[in-house]
């Protein structure tokens, strides 16, 4: 095919894929009681394998980051070997896939955890948390500076279980509100250490754990998600703005993989976001690889590419309504609509 979503994608000197179209990361609570995939879960990635890379559901790096049940993690012998099913599986069929590091921050909940929940800050997020029968969100103890080291050297080791795994890389959870976002926005961030009080400073922990990670598995397999316009579990606060600035300013040193968008739709501009959609916020800051993302139609996403606003298109809940969603749209097949309901079953 002619279209540049169907062109070859070379992200860098090891990491080659085989079209533009990217199946989002997508949370599903499918794994078992000790949060790890299963055989049904291999079989479902399997099934999309010709995506260009696939990104794994959220994957917890820690038993005290868990927000939702049936979460899979990557912090135990078992759940590395039930990984090491799906990404056999799709490498069987072709594919590539890139395991997503997670931590909830002050979003998590003891009724996982059995602990308190920490965050950058002891400050609350309201409201009820998903999938429970009405359990609200608890208030955070701020982590130590001593702590906030300890949880790099997590996402380290998680990253090292991701390669062992049999992973292609992996994409560090900085976006929708969870830990590293915490860390980011003055809002969730009232530190007074070197992981905040300035700009500079709140960029700290995001960088470390980049840092960090490339160090241990190369920059060439490390990639980060964000969410620059305050998506979801915060609020936005006047100067944040600046601090993402900094940040992709800071990642344009560092050959990471890519930059990935995180938000259910990309269709709103942000006055402190120069007046634009988040996705032009990083693809002006930022030089590297960029996935956009966000309620993309297949036209949409030839458009982005076609016009270099992004270098790939992650697409979310066409994928779970469309296994085959690559075939459908080379073969100009209409594509199933997605439903809610579709949650309940792996398909």
């Amino acid at each position: 095919m002619t279209s540049p979503l169907f062109q070859t994608v070379k992200l860098n000197d090891t990491i080659n894929l085989n079209n533009a179209i990217v199946m989002a990361p997508l949370t599903r609570c499918f794994a078992d009681k000790d949060l790890v995939p299963t055989q049904q879960i291999a079989d479902y990635y399997a099934r999309r394998a010709d995506a260009g890379l696939i990104i794994s559901e959220a994957t917890i790096i820690d038993p005290l980051g868990q927000g939702y049940p049936n979460t899979p993690g990557i912090f135990t012998r078992k759940q590395v070997e039930g990984w090491k099913l799906v990404t056999q599986a799709v490498h069987a069929n072709g594919g590539k896939i890139f395991c997503q590091l997670w931590h909830c921050g002050r979003v998590a909940h003891s009724v996982y955890t059995e602990q308190q929940p920490v965050g950058a800050s002891a400050v609350a997020w309201h409201g009820h948390v998903p999938r429970t029968e009405g359990l609200e969100y608890e208030m955070p103890r701020s982590l130590s500076t001593k702590e906030v080291k300890k949880i790099i050297k997590k996402y380290v080791k998680a990253a090292k279980n991701a390669i062992q795994a049999g992973f292609d890389g992996v994409e560090i959870h900085g976006a929708n509100g969870y830990l590293v976002d915490q860390f980011l926005r003055q809002q969730t961030n009232l530190r007074d250490d070197k992981f905040g009080g300035s700009s500079k400073k709140r960029c700290k922990f995001a960088l470390e754990i980049v840092d960090e990670v490339s160090a241990a598995i190369g920059a060439d397999k490390t990639a980060i998600r964000l969410s620059p316009q305050a998506y979801v579990h915060l609020e936005y606060s006047k100067g944040d703005e600046k601090t993402y600035k900094k940040l992709l300013k800071k990642l344009n040193k560092r050959q990471i993989c890519y930059v990935h968008l995180g938000t259910f739709s990309d269709h709103y501009t942000f006055d402190y976001l120069d007046g634009g959609k988040a996705s032009e916020f990083i693809r002006k800051h930022y030089k590297g690889n960029f996935i956009t993302c966000g309620n993309y139609s297949i036209d949409m996403a030839e458009e982005a590419i076609k016009n270099k606003k992004a270098d790939l298109v992650a697409i979310g809940r066409a994928f779970i309504a469309n296994p085959d969603l690559i075939q459908r749209v080379k073969s100009g097949q209409k594509l199933e609509e997605y439903d809610m309901k579709m949650l309940s079953q792996l398909d």
